[in-house]
C-alpha cells in the first residue's frame, strides 16, 4: 500500500482550469461518493481517499495498491466525474507519492502552499474534508491517521512557529494600523465606510480585537445593515458621514466609488466639531476614497493602500522566515506517520509468520504424540512446552528485526523477503513459494 496525492493549485493552474474542476457545496458528497474506492483490484484501485477542494486548489490524497495505476485511476476518476477531457487539465497536474505525498499534506495544512503564506483557513478546509470523505464512506483508518497528522502538524506551526503572525492581507494590516497607534482597541469608535468584502473581513478583525464601537455606513442602507448586524454594530445612513466623523477615533473606507467621497471642507468641519482631537483614517479602496488633501490638515492622520502595502511586505518577510522552522515540524509529522504507516505491513506478516509457525508445530507435535502413546500427562505437557519454546526462540530475532525496520524506508523489502522464505500468502492469495 501506498499514499498517493494527484492535484492542481494555484502555482500549477490558471483560475480557469481550476474552476473547472473545483467541487463545491453538493458537488463535493456527488464525487466521493463516485470515488473509485474498492479492494485495491479491478476497477478501482483506489482503497481510501479524500478529495480536498477550495478556491485555490482541488487535490486527492488516496490509499492505493498501486502508485502508478492509483494516480492513473484517480486522474481518470477527475476527467468522468467532471466530463472533461484529460488533455483539457493533465498538463496541469502534480503527481506525488509515499513521503512526498505526506509532506505535501502537512505542509498543506501549515499554509506554506497557500496564495497567502501562512493563512489559517486552509486548517480548517483540511479537516472539513477529511470529514465530508468519512461521512461519505471514503476515507477510512489510514486517511484518518494521515489527517490527523496533517492537522497536528498545522497546529503546531501556528502555536510553534510565527508562521501566521503578522497581517498580510490589507483589511488585516488596516486593523493592525490601527492597533499599533492606538494600542488597546476595545475602547475606540471606529466608522467603517463601505459593506463589501473587504469591509466585512476589516469588522471581522475589529471585531476579534475586541472594538464595541463600530459603525458602518454604505450607499445601501440595506448592506449596510447586514452588515451591522453580523457584527453587532450600528448602521447609519450616506448622509450621516460628517456627523459620524464628529465622535469616532478611527475611519476605514473602503468603497467601490470612482472618485473620492471624503473631502477636505468636510473632515475640516468634523475637526471644530471635535475641538482637534486627532482623527485617524486609513482608506483601503482603490480608488481612493479620502482626498489627499485630507492628510494636510491639522490632527489628521491619512494612510492609503500603499502605505498598508509596506506593512504587508514586511509582514510576509517576517512569516517567511519561520518557513525552515515549519519545515522542520512537518518533517517531524511525516517521519511519525511514515513510522506508523510502514508498521502497517510488518504487523501483519509477523502475525502469519508466528501461524504459519504454530501450524507446522501443531502438526509435527501431533504426529509425535501419536508414536509416545505411553507419555503421562506430565510429560506431555513437557514436550509440548519445549516445542512452543523452540518455535519462540526461532521466531524472536526475525520479529525484532522486522520491527526494527519497519521504519526505515526499505523496510518494506524485509517483509518481503520474510513473506517469500516463509512461503505467506500474498495479497493475490498464492503462495509466494
Amino acid at each position: 500500500m501506498q499514499i498517493v496525492n494527484v492535484g492542481l493549485n494555484h502555482k500549477t493552474a490558471p483560475v480557469e482550469v481550476r474552476e473547472k474542476l473545483a467541487f463545491t457545496g453538493s458537488d463535493l458528497p456527488y464525487a466521493l461518493a463516485r470515488l473509485p474506492v474498492g479492494n485495491g483490484h479491478g476497477p478501482g484501485y483506489v482503497l481510501e481517499g479524500v478529495i480536498l477542494s477550495t478556491c485555490n486548489r482541488l487535490e486527492v490524497y488516496a490509499l492505493v495498491e498501486d502508485p502508478g495505476r492509483g494516480q492513473e485511476d484517480v486522474a481518470r476518476f477527475l476527467s468522468d466525474i467532471r466530463g472533461l477531457p484529460r488533455q483539457t487539465f493533465a498538463n496541469h497536474l502534480t503527481a506525488r507519492s509515499k513521503e512526498k505525498a505526506v509532506f505535501h499534506l502537512c505542509a498543506v495544512a501549515c499554509g506554506l502552499d497557500s496564495m497567502i503564506l501562512g493563512e489559517p483557513q486552509i486548517l480548517g478546509q483540511v479537516a472539513e474534508a477529511h470529514r465530508l470523505a468519512l461521512q461519505h464512506g471514503a476515507a477510512g483508518a489510514v486517511m484518518a491517521a494521515l489527517f490527523r497528522q496533517a492537522l497536528r502538524a498545522g497546529k503546531r506551526a501556528r502555536t510553534e512557529t510565527a508562521i501566521s503572525q503578522h497581517a498580510v492581507s490589507v483589511s488585516h494590516a488596516a486593523v493592525e494600523l490601527a492597533k499599533r497607534i492606538f494600542g488597546d482597541l476595545s475602547r475606540c469608535q471606529v466608522l467603517l465606510i463601505g459593506a463589501g468584502e473587504m469591509a466585512e473581513l476589516a469588522a471581522k478583525n475589529l471585531a476579534d480585537n475586541g472594538v464595541k464601537g463600530l459603525s458602518v455606513i454604505n450607499r445601501s442602507q440595506g448592506r449596510a445593515q447586514r452588515l451591522a448586524d453580523q457584527f453587532g454594530a450600528r448602521a447609519l445612513g450616506w448622509e450621516c458621514i460628517t456627523q459620524a466623523l464628529w465622535n469616532v477615533d478611527i475611519v476605514i473606507s473602503s468603497t467601490s466609488a470612482p472618485h473620492a467621497i471624503i473631502h477636505p471642507d468636510t473632515v475640516r468641519e468634523a475637526m471644530l466639531m471635535r475641538h482637534n482631537r486627532p482623527l485617524f483614517l486609513i482608506d483601503i479602496a482603490v480608488p481612493r476614497d479620502v482626498d489627499p488633501a485630507v492628510g494636510d490638515l491639522p490632527d489628521v492622520f491619512l494612510y492609503n493602500i500603499d502605505d498598508l502595502q509596506a506593512v504587508v511586505q514586511t509582514n510576509l518577510a517576517h512569516r517567511r522566515k519561520e518557513i525552515p522552522k515549519v519545515e522542520a515540524i512537518i518533517n517531524q509529522e511525516t517521519a511519525a506517520f511514515m513510522s506508523w504507516f510502514r508498521a502497517l505491513d510488518v504487523v501483519p506478516t509477523i502475525v502469519e509468520l508466528r501461524q504459519h509457525a504454530e501450524g507446522i508445530r501443531r502438526a509435527e507435535l501431533e504426529k509425535a504424540l501419536r508414536r509416545l502413546q505411553d507419555l503421562s500427562d506430565r510429560e506431555r505437557n513437557i514436550v509440548q512446552a519445549l516445542t512452543h519454546g523452540i518455535v519462540n526462540k526461532i521466531l524472536h530475532k526475525p520479529t525484532i528485526r522486522l520491527k526494527e525496520h519497519a521504519n526505515s524506508r526499505d523496510g518494506y523489502r524485509y517483509t518481503e523477503v520474510v513473506r517469500d522464505l516463509f512461503g505467506l500468502c500474498h495479497d493475490d492469495g498464492k503462495d509466494g513459494v
